[in-house]
This record gives C-alpha cells, sequence and structure tokens, in this order.
C-alpha cells in the first residue's frame, strides 16, 4: 500500500475499538486490552494480541474478526501475531471496559484499578488472608457468594447475590 494512501496507526486503533468480543459482545477487543501494538511494517499492517489465556477458545474468532475488520476498511496486508510474554491480565482491562461489563450485569476485577467505591476488598484480620467481596453490578449489594469458580466461561466465576438473587459472572483476575 502506497504510505501516503495508508491509514495513519491512530486510526487503525480506532477501527479496532469497534471489534467487538465474541464473547461479551458490549465490551471491544481494545477495551479488554489484548491489542497490544499496531504498526505498519513496509506495506503490511501488523496487529499483536496477546489472548486472554493461552487456552482461550475464542482466539481464532477473535483473529477473524480483526482480519474482517480491517480488510473491511480496504487493508490488503495484515498480518497478526500472537504474543504470549507478559500474559494478559484483567490490569489491562480500560476503565471504560470495566464499566461496561458492569452495565452488562458482569462485575469486573477488583485489582490494583477497580477501587471505586462499588467494589470492596476486605482484609480479614483474624487468618490474615484478603478476602474479596463482589459487589452485584444489578443492584450493587456486597450481600454476594461464590456459586461456582467457573462461570460462563473460564475467565469468570459465578456468583449470586443473596439481596435481589439474580446470578452473576464475576471477570476473575489473572
Amino acid at each position: 500500500m502506497d504510505p501516503a494512501l495508508r491509514p495513519s496507526v491512530k486510526e487503525v486503533w480506532h477501527w479496532l475499538s469497534e471489534v467487538p468480543d465474541p464473547e461479551i459482545p458490549v465490551i471491544s477487543l481494545t477495551d479488554l486490552g489484548i491489542i497490544r501494538d499496531v504498526e505498519w511494517r513496509e506495506d503490511t499492517l501488523v496487529v499483536t494480541v496477546t489472548p486472554t489465556y493461552s487456552g482461550c477458545p475464542a482466539t481464532t474468532i477473535i483473529n477473524l474478526d480483526i482480519e474482517t475488520a480491517l480488510t473491511g476498511k480496504g487493508l490488503d496486508k495484515v498480518k497478526l501475531e500472537r504474543r504470549l510474554s507478559p500474559a494478559w491480565t484483567t490490569d489491562w482491562i480500560s476503565a471504560e471496559g470495566r464499566e461496561k461489563l458492569r452495565d452488562y450485569g458482569i462485575a469486573p476485577p477488583i485489582d490494583g484499578t477497580a477501587a471505586d467505591g462499588i467494589l470492596m476488598k476486605r482484609i480479614d484480620r483474624l487468618s490474615g488472608r484478603s478476602n474479596l467481596t463482589i459487589a452485584c453490578p444489578r443492584c450493587g449489594s456486597a450481600n454476594t457468594e461464590k456459586i461456582s469458580q467457573f462461570g460462563s466461561t473460564p475467565c469468570k466465576a459465578s456468583y449470586r447475590c443473596t439481596d435481589c438473587l439474580e446470578p452473576f459472572d464475576y471477570f476473575k483476575c489473572i
């Protein structure tokens, strides 16, 4: 592609911000933080992707969705590179992505970037262990209980609110 005609990296990032995650369609691949880099190498656009975990069953679909979105914008030379190191972490989910997860009914991960007053972390002083209180994304109650370590996908756990009685997924910290 003629360098004068090719889109800027910033424009490509914008296009990729419109590609939804196939498992959670309200969050984009960029909000999820799995697109690590976009660069032009001569006349080829190279997109580096780090899956949420190496065995993620949606990886093939994600790659296809990226290629489809970019070729749909007229790019004919697109190369996807898979980067496993450093491993993806929930810290890479954007603040906007966390809000989208909550609005969709999935409790976003509690980690160093999620201290927002709705999700709370408390210390069990007797055992010295850290216990997480996962707030219900529907009603905000902290009265929740874990149903299963594994939810609708391996990266989520199943919880239930004991106030509104609604089940919900919690996006586990990885």
